[in-house]
């Protein structure tokens, strides 16, 4: 039987940063891996999720050449090229982890891992073949897979999830998204994009729903000006795919309609990996879904540790990262501060991009705080009016007697790139003022930061 400090069930974004940080701590590791290392992130979600959008804006910056001066003719959007290159993204991202498990030192066992009494991991391989591991700790990375609604099941045909999106052979003329998250906004706009008509169907009052209300409304003025048709407090009731494509039967605020489309994609949230993985052999407590850990990640059964997608908390390839390298140092005996999941960034990729850290304003007046609002557009900023992206704005919200910065929330392009600032500066307890006061560099878009912080103050310049 081998053995390990540490075995890792699953290589997503959690499972293969954690196995990492575990080698530079000088314990002996192996990964289980079922499919591809990099898990969903790197092979089917954020990574080849990101090489479409970018396809998507070369296309729509084409398309628009006049607008910068330049005569374009004849550019057509190649849908099978853009999905190969996708593809090639992946794959490339997925082989760079393969040579950082090599270069770490760390054992990679193929197959199906399930967790044992006694601190064991059982694989079965490809071929049936079973074989048993065993380790000092066990962390449960498994990850999270598309969830279903029950009354509109996924045929991966007609109805499908995002794997399947970002790999159809053919481009749909028409495509109905369930669903206004991040997946469902994202390839709402690479298809859209490229020619789909797109119609989404939201349950709750806006697209986004996470976001703060002023954002949501920016993306769905932008998309609809895009073209893409967008129906909110409305649920998709059933599908009929009976026939050659699909009739969706949606129920909205003024009554019962049907939205026929070739294809409809199903981007109703995710739901954990942990069924069939050994919890209930263990003992490992759950509840809603999720394995119940502490903030050290460790569950109920001493030894048994779980990160990422499969506990409470944000299901980000971000969290589970810094969940995993928490995890391993405090195994390791080092003394990490817990997440502050209150300080953890969002970003989603559609076009405008949106970011956003901390209380929504909403949320902040609902928790009793006084508070300072300022907003800043891009269609007064310098750089975005430059390179033809004034969409969207930035806007942050200060606790009015402290300073303390509450939350910012951005829409316009690129600001998934500016978000981090305001992560570092919550993280380190900066005050509104001192935003106001650090000179930020002319003419950049992260110089609506600034701006924005000084109109919460009234001492706003360019507006």
């Amino acid at each position: 039987m081998a053995q390990y400090d540490v075995v890792i069930l699953g290589s997503g974004p959690g499972g293969y940063v954690t196995a990492i940080r575990a080698s530079q701590l000088g314990l002996k590791v192996a990964v289980i891996e079922k499919e591809n290392l990099g898990g969903i992130c790197l092979n089917w979600g954020c990574i080849p999720t990101k090489a479409l959008l970018k396809s998507a804006q070369v296309f729509q910056y084409i398309q628009h050449a006049k607008d910068y001066g330049i005569n374009v003719q004849g550019a057509e959007a190649d849908f099978g090229a853009v999905i190969q290159r996708s593809r090639g993204v992946a794959d490339g991202m997925s082989k760079g982890v393969t040579f950082l498990m090599k270069k770490n030192k760390i054992d990679v066992i193929e197959g199906y891992g399930k967790v044992k009494p006694g601190k064991k991991v059982e694989v079965t391989a490809a071929d049936g073949k079973t074989s048993v591991v065993e380790g000092k700790y066990i962390i449960i990375a498994t990850g999270a897979r598309a969830r279903q609604l029950p009354n509109v099941p996924i045929d991966g045909e007609k109805v499908i999830e995002y794997r399947k999106a970002m790999s159809l052979e053919k481009q749909p003329k028409s495509l109905v998204v369930i669903g206004s998250g991040a997946i469902g906004v994202e390839f709402a706009y690479v298809y859209a994009s490229m020619g789909t008509k797109v119609t989404i169907v939201e349950f709750l009052p806006n697209i986004v729903p996470v976001e703060d209300e002023d954002v949501s409304k920016e993306l769905a003025k932008q998309y609809k000006k895009f073209g893409i048709e967008i129906y909110t407090n409305s649920s998709v009731e059933k599908v009929d795919i009976s026939g050659k494509g699909c009739v969706s039967t949606v129920k909205t605020p003024t009554g019962e309609i049907t939205i026929e489309s070739d294809i409809v994609l199903s981007a109703a949230g995710v739901a954990a990996n942990i069924e069939n993985i050994g919890l209930e052999d263990v003992g490992i407590a759950t509840d809603r879904g999720k394995i119940l850990v502490n903030e050290w990640y460790e569950t109920n059964m001493p030894g048994y540790y779980a990160i990422g997608d499969v506990v409470p908390g944000q299901a980000l390839a971000h969290v589970a990262s810094a969940e995993g390298i928490i995890c391993v140092e405090k195994i390791a005996g080092h003394h990490p501060r817990p997440l502050n999941y209150q300080n953890i960034p969002g970003c989603t990729y559609c076009s405008p991009e949106i970011a956003s850290v901390g209380y929504t304003e909403k949320a902040a007046k609902e928790a009793g705080y006084e508070i300072k609002v300022g907003k800043f557009p891009f269609s007064a900023s310098g750089k975005a009016k430059a390179g033809g992206v004034p969409e969207g704005f930035v806007k942050v919200i200060f606790d009015a007697k402290y300073g303390e910065w509450l939350g910012c929330h951005m829409i316009g392009s690129n600001v998934t790139e500016m978000i981090a600032e305001v992560v570092v500066a919550r993280n380190l307890e900066t005050t509104g003022m001192e935003i106001v006061k650090s000179v930020h560099p002319h003419p950049t878009m992260s110089e609506a930061i600034m701006e924005a912080a000084a109109a919460a103050y009234g001492e706003v310049i360019h507006l």
